[in-house]
């Protein structure tokens, strides 16, 4: 049985992992992001900063801001407050893109 593949995602600066945990219910890839369950975020420091996106078809999100130390890395992610109810790995989800430049993205 092959092994179930893992993400784990660090901020590149500070070494700070912000997310680890299984591909799949998890830690979900689609459309150039990893929407990540509560269980896999292992920060406190992704935090709303309120300011409103519209998708139109996964809905109403706010943008997520990384506070670490003095330094703030403004709309690094995304959470869907109203989602669309037929994607519901999306629901309620820190979304982090696939490719940041202050993101190290690894397979483990």
């Amino acid at each position: 049985m092959a092994a179930k593949r893992r993400i784990r995602i660090t901020h590149r600066d500070s070494g700070t992992l912000l997310a680890e945990g299984p591909v799949g219910w998890g830690i979900t890839p689609f459309e150039g992001a990893y929407y990540i369950s509560r269980k896999y975020l292992v920060t406190d420091r992704i935090k709303p900063n309120f300011l409103p996106g519209l998708c139109p078809y996964k809905f109403l999100y706010v943008w997520l801001d990384l506070r670490i130390a003095d330094k703030r890395i403004k709309n690094i992610g995304w959470l869907y407050w109203l989602p669309n109810p037929i994607f519901p790995f999306i629901w309620f989800r820190v979304a982090l893109p696939q490719h940041h430049s202050e993101l190290l993205v690894e397979e483990v």
